[in-house]
């Protein structure tokens, strides 16, 4: 997937806990770690909205675009 989501990075910039975040959030322990973790494939604007709410963050600094480069094409021989 090309978006890396940096959820962990900002938690421990802020020096908040899985727990505490997921108690001011309203959003279940297990949803966040799969969000920690990069399992989610979405996220709803509004538990987004409410994680920079109270980490006092961007969706920049939480979420991450990284291009994807295709495959290098297999090196052919002349003549072949």
């Amino acid at each position: 997937m090309a978006i890396i989501i940096r959820l962990d990075r900002v938690m421990a910039d802020r020096k908040m806990s899985l727990n505490e975040l997921s108690e001011r959030v309203g959003v279940a322990n297990v949803n966040l770690s799969k969000m920690k973790t990069g399992k989610v494939s979405a996220i709803r604007f509004s538990t987004l909205d409410a994680i920079c709410d109270t980490l006092d963050c961007q969706p920049g600094d939480i979420l991450e675009f990284q291009r994807q480069l295709p495959p290098p094409m297999p090196e052919t021989r002349q003549g072949d």
